[in-house]
């Protein structure tokens, strides 16, 4: 799965080592990979990245350099060149545009995509993170980029991490087995998806998963049973993926968030999906979705070919949720995610 089980050593144990990442970042055989204001800068549609000389001078034009881990022996460093002009990242980097991940992942492997993405997430933290919020001191960064403290009172910051549910809801007891997809507001009239939200406090992820469906779909759900997860940061997600069990099949939207349910089978499913109604080929709806419809005895279990054309672009991410830092009034809108 996209964005998940990077095999880098993050070599948490060694970065609050000043000396040793300091040594690495000067090492002729360290990476560097350049982000600009969250997109990836390109050559040729390929994601870029310095090494030896070309590599120390990305390092000296970014504020705050972080340290990513070590792929085997060779360090791998990211560095935000936000603060310059457009110009001036491709330039400093020898790249033609800047492009999202995203957009990327066709042309990427799951190891590159997962690193890109990484990187994207703890610059984008420390871009927003730059001032104290109990005492609005500034703050610094340490641990190769995975803390930062207040040089006013102190107080440590950590890389904030927004978790999300996402759920594929199945009717309990239902010959054929059919499962229900919602479309949220502000898309397409076939655009249906897996119905997502985020966890809030005091409460358990299966707790969050029958809220999120009650207070959008209002359907009440049982056994909620665990899937999987997946790394999003865009900017700052973890999607946790379940399959939970609809008590009857009466829906209420909320108008809201979504503003149409169906209930599919498997061969609705797979045929809405082969129409071009599909998912992104990155998200973990992919995961639950192509799992339930093998499961639900269809005569040909292979996963459906998808064929839709996504927005990489989109506040409103694949999984209905939408990205935070998008729509700030309230802060956390979950448009589906």
């Amino acid at each position: 799965m996209y964005y998940s089980g990077l095999g880098l050593d993050r070599a948490g144990d060694r970065r609050a080592d000043t000396a040793w990442i300091t040594g690495l970042a000067d090492h002729p055989g360290t990476r560097v990979v350049s982000l600009w204001r969250d997109q990836c800068l390109v050559r040729g549609g390929v994601p870029v990245s310095a090494t030896a000389a070309a590599a120390r001078a990305v390092l000296d034009a970014a504020p705050e350099p972080v340290f990513l881990g070590l792929d085997g022996d060779t360090a791998v460093f990211a560095a935000d060149l936000s603060d310059r002009p457009e110009d001036e990242a491709l330039a400093l980097t020898r790249a033609d545009a800047v492009q999202d991940v995203r957009a990327l992942v066709a042309t990427l492997g799951t190891e590159e995509a997962g690193l890109l993405a990484y990187a994207r997430g703890l610059l984008h933290w420390h871009r927003n993170q730059r001032f104290c919020g109990a005492c609005g001191d500034a703050a610094e960064s340490r641990d190769g980029g995975h803390l930062r403290v207040c040089g006013g009172c102190g107080k440590l910051l950590f890389p904030r991490i927004e978790p999300a549910v996402i759920a594929l809801v199945e009717q309990a007891g239902a010959e054929p087995r059919r499962c229900l997809l919602g479309r949220h507001a502000g898309a397409g009239p076939e655009a249906f998806s897996t119905l997502a939200g985020f966890v809030e406090i005091g409460e358990s992820l299966e707790d969050a998963v029958r809220r999120e469906i009650f207070e959008e779909a209002g359907v009440v759900v049982k056994d909620v049973a665990y899937q999987g997860s997946q790394a999003w940061p865009f900017p700052a997600g973890l999607m946790i993926g379940f399959r939970a069990q609809a008590v009857s099949e009466t829906t209420a939207v909320d108008g809201a968030e979504l503003v149409e349910t169906r209930w599919f089978t498997a061969a609705e499913l797979r045929a809405h999906v082969e129409a071009g109604h599909g998912y992104r080929p990155d998200s973990i709806g992919k995961l639950l979705i192509e799992s339930w419809i093998a499961e639900a005895g269809t005569e040909n279990t292979e996963p459906p070919e998808n064929t839709e054309k996504t927005d990489e672009n989109s506040d409103e991410n694949d999984h209905g949720v939408r990205d935070p830092a998008a729509a700030r009034a309230p802060e956390r809108s979950t448009t589906g995610h």
